[in-house]
């Protein structure tokens, strides 16, 4: 496998929509026009479409009424002064401008740049510049702009938005009604939540990143932390003396009939994520099975919590969930590890038991849901979860005093003290059975070598999605088992066991 490569140019702080106005007016006090600001960010989308796209030659721009609209009218003046054929259809009344963008719609027309009412049925031609809602826009897309915006997505012409898709909610990554569908966003200031959970990462395709020379924001605290080589916490390098008893020991519980193979990839992915020792509880039906796919997990038969105390009391770290089921032998063997002083990760039918009522995790505890099972969790539906996915995050790390990994496109770690960590990393083909349970594994080993709860998920979600981009370069079809040999050696390169 290639070795990760540092090239990630986005930063690590991400910003609400509300901060980044804020951040653009203090800039603006401090005596930098907002007219110039206007004209960097159309200088850094000029920029990015001349050379992803250089020999298109034609730029529509598509305006609406405010400041992102002013951007667009740079875009076009821009274009045009550079020998490309531009205009810009204009939805609203471009005399009703004001401000910056009164400012630079003057500015394109003073150029030569054709500006014509959009109607419906507008032929759409050359690189599209969507220049329509800005990070504002929070209730549902009027008619006419989601006439606009169907069109735009029905069109076979690249798309390039200006600092957000249109229709595309700034903090949540919702769709309001419709969205535009980019090839690339280029996105200014701030990074925006919106842009890299929900279902910003399916509507922004390539995104670029300009601070518009405005330099760091002053006191404003982010509202999350990308996830990224330069955020992640670490593993520290092992003693040459180092000994397994050093790294934890990991119990594993679940696997009930029928779904053994989902408790051994969690025990297979602790194991090669560096857990010092991996012990599996399941059902004795199992127990050969585990044993001759790897030797190396402790494999113990259970038929009922008889013995399961004397393995919590050896264990460091308790996984419980993969596996598990609802029937009374799941239920008894999460009943029994409710009251035990060790670090724990609960997944699965552990959260489907604990949305039941039938139990209440420790706080601390590491959950792992996935959309569906969040809903259940938040007593809603999975609609719900999706249209705010932080705030959904957030309220189940408050309401259980655990540390939630919400899982999917933008996977986001919320602590019960705010905290909220995202990442963007992943690949489509990871839409597969079992990738969860590996995960699962993975918090676990991590806690058992030293990270906090908060700090074990971050590490292993940024680890799993990076590892998940390796193999699903192959296509799809990508098998849960083999994630974690890519997971192993994705930790190697950015915490080396030795100096």
């Amino acid at each position: 496998m290639p070795a990760i490569t540092h090239t990630d140019r986005l930063p690590v702080e991400i910003y609400s929509a509300a901060q980044i106005r804020a951040r653009d007016a203090a800039i603006i006090a401090a005596g930098t026009p907002g007219f110039e600001l206007m004209q960097r960010a159309a200088r850094a989308t000029w920029q990015a479409v001349s050379r992803r796209w250089p020999s298109v030659g034609t730029l529509t721009v598509l305006a609406g009424s405010g400041n992102n609209a002013g951007d667009g009218y740079l875009v076009a003046e821009l274009a045009h002064r550079a020998g490309w054929r531009a205009r810009v259809l204009a939805l609203g009344e471009p005399g009703r401008l004001t401000g910056d963008a009164a400012q630079a719609h003057a500015c394109a027309r003073e150029a030569g740049v054709p500006v014509a009412p959009w109607s419906d049925g507008e032929p759409l031609a050359g690189v599209l510049i969507d220049a329509l809602l800005g990070t504002g826009a929070d209730g549902e897309v009027r008619a006419e702009y989601r006439s606009a915006i169907e069109a735009v997505n029905r069109s076979a012409c690249p798309v390039v938005a200006i600092d957000i898709p249109s229709g595309l909610h700034a903090d949540t990554g919702r769709v309001l009604g419709a969205a535009i569908q980019a090839d690339l966003t280029v996105t200014y200031i701030g990074l925006k939540l919106g842009l890299l959970t929900g279902q910003g990462p399916a509507l922004t395709g390539e995104l670029l990143f300009d601070d518009l020379q405005s330099g760091p924001f002053d006191s404003a605290v982010p509202v999350a932390v990308r996830l990224a080589p330069t955020s992640l916490p670490r593993l520290s390098p092992r003693s040459r003396t180092a000994h397994k008893g050093q790294f934890g020991q990991v119990l594993v519980i679940g696997g009930d009939l029928g779904t053994g193979g989902a408790a051994l990839l969690t025990a297979e992915s602790a194991l090669r994520a560096g857990a010092g020792m991996v012990t599996l509880a399941t059902r004795p039906e199992h127990v050969t099975a585990a044993l001759v796919r790897r030797p190396e997990v402790m494999a113990r038969g259970l038929e009922s919590t008889y013995r399961l105390g004397e393995l919590i009391e050896r264990a460091d770290v308790l996984v419980v969930g993969p596996g598990l089921g609802q029937e009374a032998w799941g239920r008894s063997l999460l009943s029994s590890v409710v009251g035990a002083d060790r670090a724990q990760v609960w997944d699965a039918d552990a959260l489907n038991l604990l949305a039941g009522g039938l139990v209440e995790a420790p706080p601390g505890t590491v959950l792992t849901p996935h959309p569906g099972e969040a809903a259940r969790l938040l007593g809603c539906d999975v609609q719900a979860v999706e249209a705010d996915r932080p705030e959904a995050a957030r309220r189940l790390a408050r309401r259980h005093d655990c540390i939630v990994v919400l899982k999917g496109a933008g996977s986001l770690v919320a602590a019960p003290d705010g905290r909220l960590a995202l990442c963007d990393r992943g690949h489509p083909a990871m839409a597969a059975a079992g990738l969860g349970d590996v995960l699962a594994g993975l918090v676990g080993a991590l806690r058992g070598q030293g990270l906090d709860g908060f700090e074990a998920a971050c590490l292993a979600v940024w680890l799993h999605a990076c590892a998940g981009e390796r193999l699903g370069e192959q296509g799809r079809g990508l098998a849960a088992a083999g994630l974690p040999d890519a997971v192993r050696s994705l930790l190697e390169e950015i915490c080396p066991c030795v100096n």
